[in-house]
């Protein structure tokens, strides 16, 4: 495996890291001031720097092999991402955040050119912003088959009634329209009965119920909904792909979607020991600088260590995607996105307990990150439906190796 960055990465990494350092991290704090200010609407300074990152031509960089981004393959896709995992601004800035790249790759990929001219486009452009509507307060959401929301056909409509939570970005006003998932025949086999549809947002029996937190963030003005469709008419025009094909839809959105996850874990992971190494390097405790702490000098090498290790198998996850499809490299996309974020969650811990009351507080980046972070060992499959798959398919190679009545 040869994981060396192309030019044409290489001269997007550096023109994105001036961007970050000169422009994101400099005005995470004015963001913060203008939410405090006015929680759910968007922000003059994100849309400030969307337009100048556009101008820049740092822009839709998820999109692979596609006329609309930059032409990258996830591998080359990663080191960029990656950057832009180190603030909780910048995905945004540069019209790479979730769930938006999910829904615009499903759009790109599935849509008709009727529905791609409607939403795809003004999604690219940044004017506009979307969610996906799958997980239900009231089922085991991990297992998709368990989804209760009804997509009834009526004449050249689509009746839809259901409610949907974690639905994130759902609380910003440019939010427009929602990628639900949902049953549209029962009685078909198990992975044929769901089907996802758009739905716009100001249609009518669609209600916000009300806005999420994440352990106290309200992650305003992108937010996490819980949505009420009650009885919400859609043309039959905005099924995506066609009846019973939902899981396929899933399938082929999640997959990207779980390793961007993971290659942004990655850059909160570099942000956080960056953080613990300047920390210890400035205070005193006992006579001496943290920094000669053996257990703090641990901590750091420690963290070094399995920020490494993630890394190499974000990266082989993402290479395997492109030589032979997302489909061949599962089982390192499900490896990938348990070892990712619990990766990350450690090296913040640590970071948060060298910054001692700091580190808990709003003063630092790190606690709302570990509360961002931490949502993401559910989020796109919880850690056990990952680790129960990785089994069986290892179980089954097994299997295969030594032949049935063979024991080792």
């Amino acid at each position: 495996m040869n994981f060396e960055a192309s030019e044409k990465t290489k001269e997007l990494q550096n023109r994105l890291q001036v961007f970050m350092d000169s422009h994101v991290y400099a005005n995470e704090e004015k963001f913060q001031t203008e939410i405090a200010l006015a929680r759910w609407k968007p922000t003059r300074i994100i849309e400030e720097l969307k337009a100048k990152a556009r101008h820049e031509g740092l822009w839709n960089l998820f999109l692979p092999h596609d006329e609309n981004g930059a032409g990258l393959t996830n591998l080359e896709y990663a080191p960029l991402c990656e950057i832009m995992g180190r603030s909780h601004i910048a995905p945004e800035i540069f019209n790479c955040s979730a769930p938006d790249t999910g829904n615009m790759e499903v759009l790109a990929r599935y849509g008709t050119a009727e529905q791609r001219e409607k939403w795809l486009k003004p999604l690219l452009a940044g004017e506009l912003r979307s969610c996906f509507a799958m997980t239900e307060p009231d089922v085991a959401s991990s297992d998709a088959s368990n989804i209760r929301a009804s997509i009834v056909a009526d004449g050249d409509s689509y009746v839809i009634k259901g409610c949907k939570w974690w639905s994130s970005g759902a609380g910003d006003p440019r939010c427009k329209v929602a990628i639900l998932m949902g049953k549209t025949d029962p009685s078909a086999a198990a992975h044929k009965q769901q089907s996802m549809i758009l739905v716009p947002l100001d249609t009518p029996g669609v209600k916000i119920v009300r806005m999420l937190t994440v352990f106290g963030y309200d992650h305003a003005p992108h937010g996490h909904a819980e949505i009420q469709f009650e009885d919400v008419r859609v043309p039959k025009t905005n099924m995506l792909l066609g009846e019973g094909r939902g899981f396929e839809i899933a399938q082929g959105r999640l997959g990207p979607g779980r390793i961007h996850h993971c290659m942004r874990c990655i850059g909160v992971a570099e942000r956080a020991l960056e953080s613990m190494c300047g920390r210890v390097q400035s205070r005193v405790a006992f006579g001496k600088a943290l920094a000669e702490q053996g257990t703090i000098r641990a901590d750091i090498a420690m963290s070094r260590m399995e920020i490494e290790q993630a890394r190499l198998l974000t990266l082989k996850a993402a290479d395997m995607m492109d030589k032979v499809g997302n489909k061949a490299a599962r089982s390192e996309i499900a490896m990938i996105k348990v070892v990712a974020p619990n990766v990350a969650l450690r090296v913040l811990d640590r970071a948060i307990q060298t910054h001692g009351g700091a580190g808990v507080s709003q003063d630092t980046f790190l606690a709302s990150a570990w509360a961002g972070v931490r949502s993401l060992r559910l989020a796109d499959g919880p850690d056990e439906v990952h680790i129960e798959s990785i089994a069986k398919w290892e179980l089954g190679k097994s299997n295969h190796r030594c032949g049935p009545g063979v024991s080792h």
